[in-house]
């Protein structure tokens, strides 16, 4: 029975899919069908659906979202952009250098990839174009920098793995080998993002100055100048101020994740308009709408994706994988390897929140018996797919930049490779040496 369910719940997934239906409809007739046959009262999937949107992290969700798409309205993330160009300054390649640290510091607002993508490009694109840039080359850049959005905290995909994760725990010969399993949190998961985030962007910019050397891309001036970062600064100091506020008061236990999302939407409506002065009503309305789509789509997808995911562990399939894998190799190496590999692959066909609902139940089992932390874990999980908003076919970054730069994603899509390419060794290193992911979370005490 147990093995029919499974082809049922993947085999009705796929059907779904290659139909053309959207991924949250996919997931629903699956379990529905699976639920069917096993003669289960279809109400439980109602009581899946209010007990999987109804915590008090999800909360965090519209709550990031609506203050990322503020940000931009209250002119935070123009006064980045100039901050990382006064950063970057001579340095070669230094526009590309720019964008990749407007990325990081945009991402430290609004925890997701496209808007990221979208709030830096605007600005970036036309910018590098100006100054000879191809126009594919900063698309692509722009592109892979979007997907630091999901990995520098407060980061969406985080808060999702999180509410994944909490209820997971480890199998009694995990902890009768390995000892007992740290718990996952929110928080932890956020501290734990920064040293990574910052690995992947440093990946980002090495690569950028070795094809900026190629390609004779120059810096933005002859040398840094004191003076004009000082002035960037000064006129950023408040956007600077944003993601400390929300990152210290999560980090000093000031308040929680899902508070700090409030904190910061009050913050950006109140720089932007007693600060900044360029909230206009227009804009904010068009970030309600567009923070109401988002997270009504998102709850959905999680919605069938809990129900999902709790007939694959109802059916044992994640305990099974995991002791097929077991038997194959003991090296936690070559696991990380071939998850890795699997994660780029599911990475260029299905969005990330979906892809983190759907295997966290089947992942977390597996690396339990390897002996992994489960924030570890998350962290890699995140990285990896992190590289397919870069990555066709569904590449959201990609198709953004394009709509951006009005180049062809074809064009794009050729020049982002090498990106992909440091972006996947650097998740590599982070899998291989648990240390980047867990010394700060411990060194804070969590």
């Amino acid at each position: 029975m147990d093995t029919l369910v499974a082809e049922l719940l993947f085999g009705g997934f796929f059907v779904l899919l290659l139909l053309g239906t959207p991924i949250s409809v996919a997931l629903g007739g699956a379990a529905m069908l699976a639920f069917l046959v096993l003669d289960k009262n279809p109400i439980t999937l109602v009581q899946m659906a209010f007990t999987s949107v109804g915590s008090f992290p999800l909360m965090a969700l519209p709550a990031f979202v609506l203050a990322g798409a503020l940000m931009e309205t209250a002119g935070i993330s123009k006064r980045l952009v100039d901050i990382a160009e006064s950063l970057a300054g001579p340095m070669t390649g230094g526009l590309g250098a720019a964008t990749i640290l407007a990325c990081l510091f945009f991402g430290a607002i609004s925890g997701s990839g496209p808007a990221t993508t979208a709030a830096v490009g605007m600005l970036m694109i036309p910018a590098m174009t100006k100054r000879s840039y191809d126009k594919a080359y900063a698309s692509a850049l722009t592109a892979s920098s979007g997907g630091l959005g999901i990995i520098i905290p407060p980061s969406i995909p985080m808060v999702i793995f999180g509410i994944s994760a909490m209820g997971m725990t480890a199998p009694p010969e995990a902890i009768a080998q390995f000892g007992q399993f740290d718990s996952v949190s929110i928080p932890k998961l956020f501290v734990a993002g920064v040293i990574p985030g910052l690995l992947m962007a440093s990946g980002l910019i090495v690569m950028n100055y070795i094809i900026s050397r190629q390609k004779g891309y120059r810096g933005l001036s002859d040398s840094w100048s004191g003076k004009d970062l000082k002035v960037a600064l000064r006129r950023g100091i408040w956007s600077m101020l944003a993601p400390v506020i929300i990152l210290g008061g999560i980090y000093t236990g000031l308040f929680t994740p899902t508070e700090s999302a409030i904190v910061a939407i009050f913050y950006t409506l109140f720089v932007g308009i007693f600060i900044h002065r360029e909230v206009k009503f227009k804009a904010a309305t068009a970030a309600l709408r567009t923070t109401t789509w988002i997270t009504g789509r998102v709850l959905l997808i999680l919605f069938t994706a809990t129900a999902f995911g709790r007939l694959l562990v109802e059916t044992r399939m994640p305990a099974a994988l995991a002791e097929s894998l077991l038997s194959l190799t003991d090296s936690i190496h070559i696991i990380w390897l071939l998850i890795i590999l699997f994660l780029l692959f599911v990475g260029m066909f299905m969005e990330t929140l979906a892809a983190i609902m759907i295997l966290v139940p089947v992942l977390l089992p597996i690396m339990f018996m390897m002996g992994a932390d489960p924030t570890h874990v998350g962290i890699v999980l995140i990285c990896a797919l992190s590289i397919g908003f870069q990555t066709p076919p569904l590449g959201e970054n990609i198709f953004v930049a394009s709509g951006i730069g009005g180049e062809s994603v074809e064009r794009i899509v050729a020049k982002v490779w090498p990106f992909v390419l440091v972006s996947s060794f650097t998740v590599v290193l982070i899998a291989f040496f648990p240390q980047l992911s867990l010394w700060l979370p411990k060194l804070i005490g969590y």
